[in-house]
């Protein structure tokens, strides 16, 4: 099941043990959350929410946490972390094991976390909990539910946002890039960041550029002066800079890809003898980002930055289709543009 029926659940009868899976880390913590709200006292909580460690539990461990009953609560709710790790020690396996999770008292919801997405389809206890219909799979939000889930924190504090600045807001976040590691909880720190940057007002387009992306353009600037002079050293020391920064790296590698674009765009339009002023309405980008384009873009030759634009959308490709070291291929990547092998 997806993790919104799992939630329809908790007005009903929930019940006795469920598999938690899938790469949303935020989506899982969330209904946790709501397990210990809807059946267990904020005040007893110590009593009647217990998290076992799969990488050093045993099974004696999780039978003392089930058969303990709820104290003042109508559930007792028992989480075991890193159940990867926990079934892959034989004992953890044994027909006892089944047996036992067959016949779980009904004042026990027994969750199973399966953290990072690590837990294989083909053990045996994914396959048990998918025959029972148990496993609640928390995948990246998309469409519709995505844009709700934005919308919501987005009013948390006490903003507004068209659906049309949204839809920006999450194309300009690695939310749905294949290979980056940016989940929910990276989301929402870009949303607290675009929240502290307006202080009640509506969300702009303009708000989500100069907090999602201008943050990181004097670097990206940076970065692409240091490759045009050949200083690899210093363009390697940028880059590791953003890279320090949390900044994920597909979102660096969009960066500059959208600079060089800047960059072509400007270049094809001074070689066509437009002036700088319809240049900078058509490219639609504020005074200040123009004159750095328009001052890097006049180091390049056009076919150096075509070439150079080829290149870059290569790598970004090979991100979204392979399994590579993104920050080795970076290095490379700059290395190359370094020495002008392009």
């Amino acid at each position: 099941m997806k993790y919104d029926e799992f939630i329809k659940l908790l007005s009903k009868d929930i019940g006795t043990s469920y598999l938690f899976t899938g790469v949303e880390e935020y989506l899982k913590d969330e209904c946790l959350q709501l397990l210990k709200e809807n059946y267990i006292d904020k005040s007893l909580e110590s009593l009647n929410f217990m998290t076992l460690d799969g990488k050093i539990s045993t099974f004696d461990d999780l039978i003392n946490s089930c058969e303990t009953l709820p104290f003042l609560s109508p559930k007792k709710v028992v989480v075991v972390k890193d159940i990867s790790l926990f079934f892959d020690k034989e004992e953890n396996n044994s027909k006892e094991v089944y047996d036992y999770l067959d016949n779980l008292g009904d004042h026990v919801c027994l969750i199973l976390f399966d953290g990072n997405n690590q837990l294989k389809k083909t053990l045996k206890i994914y396959r048990y909990y998918k025959k029972l219909k148990a496993v609640v799979e928390f995948d990246k939000l998309r469409d519709n539910s995505l844009n709700k889930w934005v919308e919501k924190e987005i009013n948390k504090y006490g903003l507004n946002i068209s659906f049309s600045n949204i839809n920006y807001l999450v194309r300009n976040s690695s939310y749905f890039n294949r290979n980056a590691n940016y989940t929910l909880y990276d989301l929402e720190n870009e949303i607290r960041k675009v929240a502290s940057f307006t202080r009640g007002r509506e969300v702009t387009k303009e708000d989500i550029d100069t907090v999602m992306i201008e943050s990181i353009d004097n670097n990206i600037f940076d970065l692409l002066s240091s490759v045009n002079s050949g200083d690899i050293d210093r363009a390697l020391s940028v880059f590791n800079e953003i890279y320090i920064s949390n900044e994920p790296i597909p979102k660096i590698l969009f960066m500059i890809i959208r600079q060089i674009r800047l960059m072509l765009s400007y270049r094809i339009y001074r070689e066509s003898n437009y002036m700088d002023t319809s240049i900078k309405d058509s490219l639609n980008i504020k005074d200040y980002e123009f004159s750095k384009i328009s001052a890097q873009a006049k180091m390049y030759a056009t076919s150096d930055l075509e070439k150079i634009y080829n290149l870059l959308l290569a790598v970004d490709k090979k991100f979204k289709t392979s399994d590579s070291d993104h920050k080795i291929d970076m290095e490379i990547l700059i290395t190359r543009l370094c020495k002008k092998l392009i």
